[in-house]
């Protein structure tokens, strides 16, 4: 048995790779799949991934690519979410701001540097016309600590996926002010080289397998109600995020690398752009 180490936000979006684990499906095929969660998201991730503490990760587009692009060596193996991810703009429940405009040279919450609430702070701030010079940073590590953040007033906002968020929205301990989607496909399976190295044999029956489950996902029956259940999500939520989410089974293509380039690029968040070959499997 071949064990991997792959890792994750604790997210609805991986409900595929949790259902392909526990019915067995790796398994068969010789793999010992370990999956953790990592709730503090991308950037806790790309640090995994170049300390070599996983072998896979299902990660943010933008994240990864900036952080290969600084030396991390990982390779984009293939895109797994190919719609935007719908970033939610969220204030404290008490907070002064009541406007998306309100916000501009206030200081955002972040899990770290590098991660995505991070880089899409500078997006929103680029469609906004914000100066991004401006922008300031309160690093939270995760959701909870940004729940300490806005309520105390360490920070004003915070950026997160709006359907994980929403929860926090209806109980009253955020007001979301408006979205902000990731202008690419959100996430991809990336892997360190070392591993891409020595297991293509490997990775090549773990895309098989959750490329079969992910393009049968949504035909599940009763699939929003295990989602709604599994993820204290509200039903009717969860019947929106499937209606706008699309899961892919192939490689990201070249011109939505270019596109996280020339965004990270022209936002001073990589001082050089990486061809799509040094980026992608």
């Amino acid at each position: 048995m071949k064990k991997v180490n792959i890792i994750g936000v604790p997210e609805h979006f991986n409900l595929p790779w949790h259902m392909a684990i526990e019915e067995g499906a790796f398994t068969e095929r010789g793999i010992d799949l370990n999956w953790t969660d990592i709730p503090e998201g991308t950037g806790k991730m790309c640090q995994m991934l170049q300390n070599e503490e996983t072998d896979i990760a299902i990660i943010l587009t933008e994240g990864v690519i900036k952080s290969i692009t600084e030396g991390n060596p990982t390779k984009i193996v293939q895109e797994y979410i190919a719609t935007p991810l719908q970033w939610g703009i969220h204030v404290g429940a008490k907070s002064k701001y009541n406007h998306i405009n309100d916000l501009e040279g206030s200081k955002a919450a972040i899990s770290r540097f590098g991660s995505g609430s991070h880089l899409m702070s500078y997006v929103n701030a680029q469609n906004e016309d914000w100066n991004i010079n401006d922008l300031q940073f309160e690093i939270v590590n995760n959701i909870d600590g940004a729940v300490t953040a806005l309520t105390n007033g360490d920070a004003d906002y915070f950026m997160w996926e709006h359907f994980t968020t929403k929860p926090l929205v209806d109980n009253g301990t955020f007001r979301r002010l408006a979205d902000c989607p990731t202008p690419w496909p959100c996430f991809v399976i990336a892997a360190t080289e070392a591993f891409i190295k020595e297991n293509q044999s490997v990775l090549t029956h773990i895309l098989e397998i959750i490329n079969l489950y992910s393009a049968e996902f949504k035909k599940i029956p009763s699939i929003n109600r295990t989602l709604s259940n599994r993820y204290s999500q509200q039903l009717e939520d969860i019947d929106e995020w499937l209606s706008i989410t699309q899961w892919s089974q192939n490689q990201i293509n070249e011109s939505n690398i270019e596109n996280v380039n020339n965004t990270l690029h022209e936002l001073k968040r990589i001082e050089t752009k990486k061809s799509y070959k040094s980026l992608t499997l």
